[in-house]
């Protein structure tokens, strides 16, 4: 099943997409999609919804971030070997975890705004989890029985704010530095998270394009790890890494986002993202 909410900013309606991959409407059934509608006897009943008999939304809709009311977005740096490897950095031997900005969350095609000052502004296509029941001290073998679903996440950065300090939140946390979506995908729709196809191109060229399956530590290595240090609770958003490929990677010289630049990325099974640079 795939969840998603339209409509205006601050405005967003419930939706669930069809087979046809056409919105339908959840208005009259659900208030919104919150963190409480991701529990798994509220997720079961959407899913015995026959969507043809939804209201269909009119094509072009914009998308808002798929889950309202996220508490926490939690993120893991240098999840892929080979992305440490091009950042000079060392391969990490635990998860590296910060902490990105709510007010950062962003629909999946709205504009990417430069913060004052910006200079190096980057992408990082990421696969996030997106937490449905609480989760505390949890084991790796149970760890999943606590996802909703996943998302398709772009962890804008710009790197001179990020570097200026050992702390990277700066650098990341900026207001529309977190577009999230299209949709909410349920787990039982992904059998295996350690085996999606992640893709991102810059003004049509192909920048970043790796497979889950390379990631240093597994979405249930993850959610453990993180629910050690604090609680995750229903809505919680965790981004997992990205695959190598980041402007701040290129050689012979780093490459980094200007206005008017277009940002499209992907993940299988998942949808898709485009961002325009303002």
């Amino acid at each position: 099943m795939k969840l998603c909410r339209y409509g205006t900013p601050g405005q967003e309606r419930p939706g669930l997409v069809d087979e046809t991959g056409a919105v339908r409407s959840l208005a009259g059934v659900i208030g919104d999609v919150t963190p409480d509608s991701l529990a798994p006897a509220r997720l079961a009943a959407l899913a015995d919804l026959d969507p043809r008999t939804l209201p269909r939304v009119e094509a072009g809709a914009r998308l808002g971030v798929p889950v309202a009311g996220i508490g926490k977005y939690v993120c893991i740096g240098l999840n892929y070997r080979d992305h440490a490897e091009e950042a000079g950095l060392p391969v990490p031997d635990e998860p590296i975890v910060f902490l990105k900005a709510i007010t950062a969350l962003s629909g999946p095609d709205d504009p990417i705004v430069p913060p004052l000052g910006a200079t190096r502004l980057d992408w990082e296509a990421e696969l996030a989890v997106v937490i449905g029941t609480r989760a505390k001290d949890v084991s790796s073998r149970d760890a999943l029985d606590h996802v909703a679903g996943y998302c398709v996440a772009n962890d804008v950065s710009e790197r001179a704010f990020q570097m200026q300090s050992s702390q990277w939140d700066k650098g990341k946390g900026c207001d529309t530095f977190g577009p999230l979506g299209p949709w909410l995908v349920t787990k039982d729709e992904v059998p295996d998270p350690q085996d999606l196809a992640i893709w991102l191109d810059v003004n049509g060229r192909r920048m970043q394009a790796g497979n889950t399956r390379t990631m240093i530590f597994s979405v249930a290595e993850i959610v453990a790890y993180v629910s050690r240090y604090m609680t995750l609770m229903p809505g919680d958003v965790i981004a997992t890494g990205t695959p190598p490929g980041v402007g701040m990677g290129m050689r012979p010289e780093p490459l980094y986002l200007r206005s008017g630049d277009v940002v499209e990325l992907g993940i299988e099974r998942l949808g898709r993202q485009r961002q325009r640079v303002a």
